[in-house]
């Protein structure tokens, strides 16, 4: 008698977790993420002027040469 109550309060224990868990489950499925926010402004200024003036100096150097 007693393997009987044993297995009949493993039996409600596991469905009462399904039941939980099967309720539990849908709304965080189903939930849409929220917008995202304005990003952050990037300041472009030291490295990109140091590219461009690298990029100018090498055209130059180039246009030089053909000549």
């Amino acid at each position: 008698m007693g393997i009987k109550k044993n297995y009949s309060l493993l039996l409600v224990t596991v469905l009462c977790l399904l039941i939980i868990i099967i309720l539990g489950l849908p709304g965080d499925s189903v939930a849409q993420p929220s917008l995202p926010g304005n990003p952050e402004q990037t300041p472009i200024d030291g490295g990109l002027g140091i590219l461009a003036a690298i990029g100018g100096g090498y055209a130059i150097k180039k246009l030089r040469k053909q000549k």
